[in-house]
């Protein structure tokens, strides 16, 4: 059983070892966003883009870096999987790209917005989300 000074001591010491401990490592988390997030190639088009997938809800339907909704897929990656070409034809018209299946609002965006959308979702699939989302297991 501590005394009444061995417990202050004891709560102290342990407060601070653990509060020099947490700055540490939120002092470490600080240093490795930028290169996490390559945050260099965030141009004004990757914050046009986001901007248009605020304005548009698109996080209403779908998720991104496991934020979101999980009605649509997930769209962390979708630039690496399916390219600039189908992003833009789903943005265009996204009927046209599942005829029948998808209920994905055609929003009529003009050429510069689809740039900017592309340039967003180029910019999201480039971070490092530490194998985030994992890679679904085909099951054959």
């Amino acid at each position: 059983m501590l005394s009444k000074n061995g417990a202050k001591y004891f709560f102290l010491i342990g407060t601070v070892f653990f509060g020099a401990i947490f700055l540490s490592l939120s002092y470490d988390t600080l240093v490795q966003i930028p290169k996490q997030t390559k945050e260099q190639n965030m141009t004004p088009l990757v914050v046009k883009g986001k901007l248009l997938f605020d304005r548009h809800n698109c996080m209403g339907c779908h998720t991104i870096m496991g934020e979101g909704a999980y009605y649509a897929p997930d769209l962390t990656k979708v630039y690496e999987t399916k390219g600039e070409d189908w992003i833009r034809n789903m943005l265009i018209d996204p009927e046209m790209v599942y005829p029948g299946a998808r209920k994905m609002v055609k929003y009529d965006m003009n050429e510069a917005d689809q740039d900017a959308m592309v340039a967003f979702l180029k910019w999201i699939s480039e971070v490092d989300t530490n194998n985030w989302p994992p890679k679904p297991v085909n099951q054959e």
